[in-house]
């Protein structure tokens, strides 16, 4: 339970001295901080076993300064936090890590950390380390470590530690899809063993889907809270007013071939050391398509772009339903192809002979990752929508060739349907 929370902190005067000597030579006035402000204020609610509340509000905002006070990292000037439980954190990408000790150092010290017993530590080592998808590099330094390897060994830890309280600050996007995927079914699992968790993302469209309350902060204040869908819908109408008030940012905003936008953090996630500068879908003739028939051929081409050379890339295509069920996931490492080394400009290219899809609305994901999928260079997801036109009445996802035949035992064959 939040209460009333509040946090101070000092705003230092840009003429601050930075060295001895500027402090001798008059500077001393700017020695201390001009004024305190407050980076969060009166924020109150809960969060009932069994729940994920998702922390909305831009940059500044105060979401993750709320998180480190419910973790008991810094004191609140004001207001109290009561926690029930064991607590685990992802506040920030290995916070309790050392770069010179090793992956299965690091788990040690980071489990004892978190309030397990060495013992209790290396009976779930093997487990840990699985999860993390780890083996080969468990006694290699951590500074050895991509940011996406650090991230998964953060979760593994975390989710091992069996907390009755999770927060999670963004780290997910730091990993690749496919591990981010496995991260969120834990999440779910946690869930349903009733444990209360608090998610802060710049992913909207995860809030709604995953969360069962959100809330929404604006320069360090609890704005709105209530139903996921309600207050995202109402954040980023308010975000789409301030971005037409303020002059558009270059890259991480680009018109996609069905008149949407790609934003950084909210359908777009990556590095963007490759960026996917276009997708279009075709038909066989190689004209654009956002509406086909089941059974129609489809392309799928990808241009990308990249100033530097990137090892063997693998890019990847997701087509699922508007409520995240898989329909198919592709991607070039699993198919066999190996890119070469790129740089510059490239197109690849995925053909499906057919697409026995039945009729609705599809969305069609794609990604280009490192060669050993510790995270995405650029990943763009629910930005290019499919319709299927309707099909006969069925259920699932799944409308293939067929035809009925039919037989009675009296009379023999009857024609075929």
């Amino acid at each position: 339970m939040v209460e009333g929370l509040g946090k101070q902190f000092r705003r230092y005067h840009a003429d601050r001295p930075h060295t001895l000597k500027e402090v001798f030579v008059g500077r001393m006035r700017h020695l201390w901080a001009g004024e305190r402000f407050w980076g969060l204020r009166d924020v109150s609610f809960d969060v009932e076993p069994g729940q994920i509340v998702g922390i909305v509000g831009g940059n500044g905002a105060g979401k993750s300064t709320l998180l480190r006070l419910i973790g008991g990292v810094g004191r609140p000037d004001e207001g109290s936090v009561k926690v029930r439980g064991r607590i685990a954190a992802l506040l920030e990408l290995g916070t309790a890590f050392h770069p010179e000790l090793t992956g299965r150092e690091n788990i040690f010290v980071s489990g004892i950390v978190a309030g397990l017993t060495r013992r209790q530590v290396t009976k779930r080592l093997d487990s840990i380390v699985a999860f993390a998808e780890l083996e080969q590099f468990l006694n290699s330094p951590l500074r050895t470590y991509s940011s996406g390897m650090q991230m998964r060994l953060a979760f593994a830890i975390a989710v091992h530690t069996a907390p009755d309280v999770l927060l999670i600050d963004e780290v997910l996007a730091v990993g690749d899809l496919a591990f981010q995927q496995k991260c969120l079914a834990r999440i779910m699992d946690f869930k349903a063993d009733n444990s209360a968790i608090l998610l802060v993302s710049h992913d909207i469209g995860q809030v709604q889907r995953l969360c069962d309350r959100a809330l929404w902060l604006k320069r360090g204040r609890l704005v709105r809270q209530g139903e996921p869908e309600a207050i995202v819908e109402q954040y980023a109408a308010e975000m789409g007013d301030e971005t037409k008030r303020t002059t558009p940012v270059e890259w991480p905003v680009q018109i996609t071939p069905a008149g949407g936008e790609l934003r950084v953090h909210e359908n777009r996630f990556g590095s963007m050391e490759l960026e996917i500068t276009s997708v279009r879908l075709s038909d066989q003739k190689g004209r654009s398509v956002a509406d086909f028939r089941s059974g129609d051929s489809l392309q799928v081409e990808i241009d990308f772009s990249s100033s530097q050379s990137i090892d063997a890339p693998i890019f990847g295509v997701t087509i699922t339903t508007e409520d995240e069920q898989i329909c198919a996931d592709l991607n070039t490492a699993a198919s066999g192809v190996s890119l070469p080394v790129v740089q510059g400009k490239g197109r690849v290219t995925l053909h499906f002979a057919r697409l026995d899809l039945s009729g609705g609305r599809y969305y069609v994901d794609v990604g280009a990752y490192t060669q050993n999928w510790d995270y995405a260079y650029d990943h763009h997801w629910h930005a290019y929508p499919l319709r299927v036109l309707p099909t006969e009445n069925g259920k699932g996802v799944l409308y293939p060739p067929h035809r009925w035949e039919i037989a009675d035992s009296s009379r023999g064959k009857l024609p075929e349907s």
